[in-house]
């Protein structure tokens, strides 16, 4: 039982990890917005294609606010929930399977 614990734990720290990542990325998309860097940038091009998706499908999901731009705003929110709730919970499983 203990492999299954181990399993679940690992895959915990990976969630982890690459929801840190993807949130320091919406950040960075975030700031990079500010100063209008060049688009034919590899690492521009790089960072729009990561988090274009989930910016669209927040942006499509929410009314107009006047030209302000809330998505990166609730990305995170939602990733930091995630972090809360779904990577914790699953080192409680793995905690309790031991």
């Amino acid at each position: 039982m203990f492999l299954v614990s181990n399993f679940i734990s690992a895959g915990a720290t990976l969630i982890g990890y690459v929801l840190t990542l993807y949130m320091w990325l919406i950040i960075i998309r975030a700031l990079l917005s500010w100063v209008n860097p060049d688009p034919y940038n590899p690492i521009v091009q790089i960072l729009n294609r990561l988090t274009e998706p989930a910016l669209y499908a927040v942006r499509r999901r929410m009314p107009d606010i006047g030209g302000l731009d809330l998505s990166p705003i609730i990305i995170l929110v939602v990733i930091m929930f995630l972090q809360n709730f779904l990577v914790r919970s699953l080192y409680d499983i793995a905690n309790l399977m031991r």
